[in-house]
């Protein structure tokens, strides 16, 4: 009788890092969720390999039976020696993943971006299963993608081949994205950018609108506290301006969803990220109802993703599974 083989998926994040333990079949036998050590670039590493180590023992998984670990994270990076390079969300110039844990483990390990895994993630456990063409999108802090077309997914020389946060949405580069250029679509719409589009449109409007706007009561007439969860739950307490920006902001999001689907055609976008995932109906409404005003290709199925917040963390998984023999 062949053993069980285990895998180790690891979702790192800015701020949080969840890793899992799950059967080849996409099973979470645990999944645990902690705050990223900062304390040095090897840290991290650590982290992973220190809780790798705790679910096995737990549940009584011999580290042997492991196929491998794969390791989910927003780029920069260096794919082929599985290394983060000056990530915007990480104090560190340079993070180590796959060797050293790899070489504590004595198991092989993989770094794949983290929408480019949950694209594969997706494919592989849940909406988009079996599909040749089919693109993963989040909105969350940030704007990210990850595309596979032709029944493979695409990676680039280092592996950060899916950028879709940065194509650019407004060529007068009116506000500029934290990765230093203008007019991309992460500076309009992700949930760390979109209190910028608010105070920008606040200073273009007339001030007696703005002063009467819930959002703006809200802020305690301080628009510098403003947040995305502000500007939507104004708009859900029916706030007229609120609902206006919305909107805006939809039409933003739909130019960026065409550039999507007029760069890799697929079947279908399943749509994640905590933005789009706390706010389902007001993300999706108006991207379905403007996307068909910028796209040239054929309009595909547009869906929150089926995986929930979990879609990076199942994309770790499938990596390994898929690339690591």
């Amino acid at each position: 009788m062949v053993k069980e083989k285990y895998l180790i998926g690891a979702d790192l994040g800015g701020t949080w890092i969840r890793v899992v333990l799950s059967d080849h079949r996409g099973n979470f036998i645990e999944k645990v969720s902690e705050e990223v050590d900062r304390s040095s670039s090897s840290a991290i590493s650590k982290q992973i390999i220190r809780l790798a180590r705790s679910m096995c023992k737990k549940h009584r998984v011999d580290i042997k039976n492991l196929r491998g670990v794969g390791v989910a994270s927003a780029g920069p990076m260096n794919q082929e020696k599985g290394v983060l390079l000056k990530p915007p969300n990480l104090p560190f110039e340079r993070i180590p993943l796959t060797k050293p844990i790899s070489d504590q483990l004595g198991r092989p390990a993989y770094l794949i971006n983290d929408c480019a895994g949950a694209v594969l993630g997706e494919n592989t456990f849940g909406g988009g299963r079996g599909l040749a063409n089919h693109v993963y999108i989040t909105i969350s802090t940030g704007i990210g993608g990850g595309a596979i077309v032709n029944g493979t997914l695409l990676l680039g020389k280092d592996g950060n081949g899916h950028e879709v946060g940065h194509f650019v949405i407004d060529y007068s580069g009116r506000l500029t994205c934290g990765c230093g250029r203008r007019g991309h679509w992460e500076a309009y719409c992700s949930g760390r950018n979109l209190p910028n589009y608010v105070r920008m449109r606040f200073e273009e409007m007339p001030e007696k609108t703005t002063k009467e706007s819930l959002l703006f009561k809200r802020a305690e007439g301080d628009l510098s506290k403003l947040n995305a969860a502000d500007l939507f739950a104004a708009a859900k307490n029916g706030d007229r301006l609120s609902l206006q920006l919305v909107q805006e902001v939809g039409v933003l999001n739909a130019m960026g969803f065409a550039n999507v689907i007029n760069a890799y055609d697929p079947s279908l976008i399943t749509v994640g990220g905590t933005v789009t995932l706390k706010n389902k109906t007001m993300i999706l409404s108006p991207i379905k109802k403007h996307v068909k005003d910028y796209a040239i290709n054929r309009v595909p199925k547009i869906i929150v993703t089926p995986l929930g917040d979990d879609a990076c963390i199942y994309g770790a998984v499938a990596a390994a599974l898929k690339y690591i023999a």
